[in-house]
This record gives structure tokens, C-alpha cells and sequence, in this order.
């Protein structure tokens, strides 16, 4: 198991909300509205957004779609399990083989025109951190582009505002595409990432509306794993509300990664238990877009949190009443 050396806060004593007996706890506000694609998804309506990778390389074997037609047959499924948005990216995240434009464009462009043909009521997403992707994404008919290293390419928001599609402002502290974090830190206090990422995000966001996106097609996702250790992870998951609270909807990229791993110490085909209760957590907290290797289990969490948050009614309620 790991051997936590972080030392530990003590754990602050239950408010007289918490200990009266017969009194509910308050729910959290529910996050930002969005826009995407032409359609509206108020507070309170949880996107998930399944991962589709056309790279042989990915982290998780089990979601390598290099194969047009493994692909395609992955966003017939995913779509059948209640995906609303479809990622699509042709670049592993992390270190490895060498992927140049001309080709990131021919794993993901053709691919992205298909999908929307086969597929015409889905919101569609590039992950790509590049504006030449980008564009020829968008005339293929994306929805969203999905910056994941936080505008390391400029030119991506400006690509955004031209083609009238939302935008993904993420935070890495400044790392360096397809880079993994080495001793990063970000202070001394134990939140002192959540302020980094919420100031961070504040500007991003600012920046992308001055470009011409508009305000409520912008979504902001903190980035677990990317530039951040475990324990920042878990802090940004405490901070929650605080990154509801910027007034854009909050995505959540938490699927199968190493933080989750090494919080459980297990690999990679073992976290989608955690991967969930992280899932709930932030969901409750407001995060409104979830970007997922599990669709089917990712939506039934969703579900059950937006009913005991009130947003969302049973799907049928027989006991006790038959």
C-alpha cells in the first residue's frame, strides 16, 4: 500500500447542523448553465462525455481506438449508453511516439466527419491542443474544443470564437504538452493549489470571452494528473464548490487516473470503483461535465446523484405506494 507521509489535519468537530437530529444537510448550488451545439443544459443537467482515443498508446489499454472501426463501434456504444458528448483526440496525453500535425490530423478529422454523420444528435469534442487541429476539427463539426494544456497554443480560443464553437479552459501550471509532473508545488498550505487552479481558470476564462467565445459555451476543468500530484488532486476534488462557484461549468476528468490509482494503490484496470466515488463527490459538489471511459456506470451515478439533489425524479417510485 502507499505509505501516506503528508501529515494529517485534524478532523474538524461535526456543526450543530450536522449533529441535530432530523435536519438535512443543504445541497450544494448546482453548476453553471451551458451552451453547446446550439442546445442549452441548465443547472442542474449532468453531461458525460465519453473518451474516445484513436491512438494506438493511450494510458488505458482497454480505450485505445486506433482502429477506425474499433472507433467507430466505441461511439455506437458509448452513444447507446447515454453519452451527450463524444472526445475525440488522436494524441496520447502523456510521453511517447512522436505525433505531428499532418498526422494528429488524419487519426481525428475524417474520423470526427464520420461520427457526425452516423451520428447527428451528438454533441461532438476535439482534444487537441493545437489551432490547426482545431480548425479543420471544427469544419468537420465539432461542438467544443478541448484545450487539455491550457492554451499552450494561444491561437485555440481565437479558433473557438471564429467558428462559434465552446471552448475548454484547463489549468496544468504551465507544464509542457505531453509532459508529467516532476516535484511540482504550488506553496505551502494544503489549499494553495486550489487557489493556483482558481486563479488560473478565472484568467483563462477571462481570456476566452475577450477573444469571442461565448461566456456560457466556456467550460473549465481543473486537469487532475496533469502538472499536479495525488494530494492535489484530492484537494481540488475537496475544492469543488469553490470551482462551481467561477460561474462556468465545471468539467471533471477524473477517469482511471493516477490519482485515483495511487489513492487505492491499484492499477489502472482496477480504478473505476474509485473513479465513481470521485464522480459522486463532484457531481454532489456541481461539476456539471464528466469525461469518462465508463459510460453506462458513469450515467447511473449521475442519475442517482441528481436525484438526491432534487434536480432529477425518480425513474419510477412503486414502493410503498402499490
Amino acid at each position: 500500500m502507499t505509505s501516506w507521509s503528508q501529515p494529517r489535519e485534524r478532523a474538524a468537530p461535526a456543526s450543530p447542523r450536522m449533529r441535530s437530529a432530523g435536519r438535512i444537510l443543504s445541497v450544494p448550488p448546482a453548476g453553471a448553465t451551458l451552451r453547446l451545439g446550439g442546445r442549452e443544459f441548465p443547472a442542474g443537467r449532468s453531461l458525460v462525455m465519453a473518451v474516445i482515443n484513436r491512438t494506438p498508446d493511450s494510458f488505458y489499454p482497454a480505450a485505445r481506438q486506433y482502429d477506425i472501426e474499433v472507433a467507430a463501434a466505441a461511439v455506437d456504444r458509448a452513444a447507446a449508453e447515454g453519452a451527450d458528448l463524444i472526445d475525440i483526440g488522436g494524441v496520447k496525453a502523456g510521453p511517447g511516439a512522436e505525433v505531428d500535425v499532418t498526422e494528429e490530423l488524419r487519426r481525428v478529422v475524417p474520423f470526427l466527419a464520420r461520427v457526425r454523420a452516423e451520428h447527428p444528435g451528438l454533441l461532438l469534442s476535439v482534444d487537441t491542443w493545437r489551432a490547426e487541429v482545431a480548425r479543420e476539427a471544427c469544419a468537420a463539426g465539432v461542438d467544443l474544443i478541448n484545450d487539455t494544456w491550457a492554451g499552450h497554443d494561444p491561437a485555440l480560443a481565437e479558433v473557438a470564437a471564429g467558428q462559434g464553437v465552446g471552448l475548454v479552459c484547463s489549468h496544468t501550471g504551465g507544464a509542457i504538452p505531453r509532459t508529467r509532473p516532476h516535484r511540482v508545488g504550488y506553496g505551502d498550505s494544503s489549499d494553495a493549489v486550489l487557489e493556483h487552479v482558481l486563479t488560473g481558470l478565472a484568467e483563462s476564462a477571462r481570456r476566452a470571452v475577450k477573444a469571442g467565445v461565448a461566456p456560457e459555451s466556456v467550460v473549465v476543468d481543473p486537469t487532475h494528473d496533469f502538472g499536479k500530484n495525488t494530494w492535489h488532486g484530492l484537494t481540488l476534488l475537496r475544492g469543488t464548490e469553490a470551482l462551481v462557484s467561477l460561474g462556468y461549468p465545471v468539467l471533471m476528468s477524473l477517469s482511471r487516473k493516477d490519482f485515483v490509482g495511487e489513492t487505492l494503490d491499484l492499477p489502472v484496470d482496477e480504478r473505476l470503483t474509485g473513479t465513481l466515488a470521485a464522480t459522486a463527490v463532484s457531481a454532489w459538489c456541481g461539476a456539471k461535465v464528466f469525461r469518462v471511459h465508463d459510460v453506462a456506470a458513469t450515467r447511473q451515478v449521475l442519475d442517482l446523484v441528481a436525484s438526491i439533489r432534487g434536480e432529477r425524479p425518480p425513474a419510477q417510485a412503486i414502493r410503498g405506494l402499490a
